[in-house]
C-alpha cells in the first residue's frame, strides 16, 4: 500500500454529523478516503442537516455506490487501515454481525473482518434491545470495535460540534490517526 487508505461508511442511523465530521477530520491526514453511503443515510442527511450530497462527496478521494459490490473496497486484496462506520444503524450492525453482504457497506465491513483489519462501528440507538446487544457481541467476537458516540464531559464541551469532534477524533485514534485538537484526560491545555 503506497498510500494509507481508510474506508468511511455512513449508514442510516441518526447522526449523519459523525460521518461528516470524520470526512472533515480526515482531509488533513495523509490518508486516502474511500466513502460509501447507504440510501438510509441519504435520507438522514436531508432530514438532519443542511449539507447537500455534493458537500459530502467533495470530502472523499473516492466515492463508491452502495450497490457496486465489485468496487475496490469489496476485495481483501485492496489494502486499507480499516473501516469506520459513522453512524452505524442497527440494520447495518445486524447485517455485519451475521455476514449479510447485500450492499457495499456491509460487504466492505465483512472484508475488513475477514482480513483482520480494524472495524469501528459508531452505533447509534437507545435504548438497546437484546438483539442489538447480541449483534454487538458478535461483531466484537469477530474483532470489530463497538464505539457508541458517547459525549466526554471532562473536556467541558461548549457546543454540539465539540462533542461530535471529540467522539470522532477518539474513534479515529483507533486507526492510529491523530487528528489533533483533541482534549485528552490528564493533559493540560492552553485555552484561548
Amino acid at each position: 500500500m503506497s498510500r494509507r487508505r481508510i474506508i468511511v461508511g455512513i449508514s442510516g442511523a441518526s447522526g449523519f454529523q459523525y460521518g461528516m465530521k470524520a470526512l472533515q477530520l480526515l482531509r488533513d491526514q495523509d490518508v486516502e478516503v474511500h466513502l460509501v453511503v447507504t440510501k438510509g443515510a441519504e435520507v438522514t442527511r436531508s432530514m438532519e442537516t443542511q449539507w447537500q450530497r455534493q458537500d459530502v462527496v467533495d470530502l472523499a478521494d473516492e466515492v463508491h455506490s452502495i450497490s457496486n459490490l465489485g468496487a475496490s473496497i469489496s476485495s481483501g486484496s485492496f489494502k486499507t487501515l480499516g473501516m469506520l462506520v459513522a453512524p452505524c444503524s442497527m440494520n447495518s450492525l445486524a447485517s455485519i454481525a451475521h455476514g449479510l453482504t447485500s450492499n457495499l457497506l456491509t460487504r466492505a465491513a465483512d472484508v475488513i473482518l475477514k482480513e483482520r483489519r480494524r472495524l469501528v462501528l459508531m452505533v447509534r440507538e437507545t435504548p438497546l434491545n437484546l438483539a442489538h446487544i447480541r449483534n454487538m457481541q458478535s461483531v466484537t467476537e469477530m474483532g470489530g470495535i463497538i464505539y457508541p458516540p458517547v459525549p466526554a464531559f471532562y473536556q467541558q464541551p461548549q457546543s454540539v460540534d465539540e462533542m461530535v469532534h471529540h467522539s470522532v477524533a477518539r474513534a479515529l485514534d483507533l486507526f492510529d490517526l491523530d487528528v489533533g485538537n483533541l482534549k485528552r484526560w490528564g493533559e493540560k491545555h492552553n485555552d484561548k
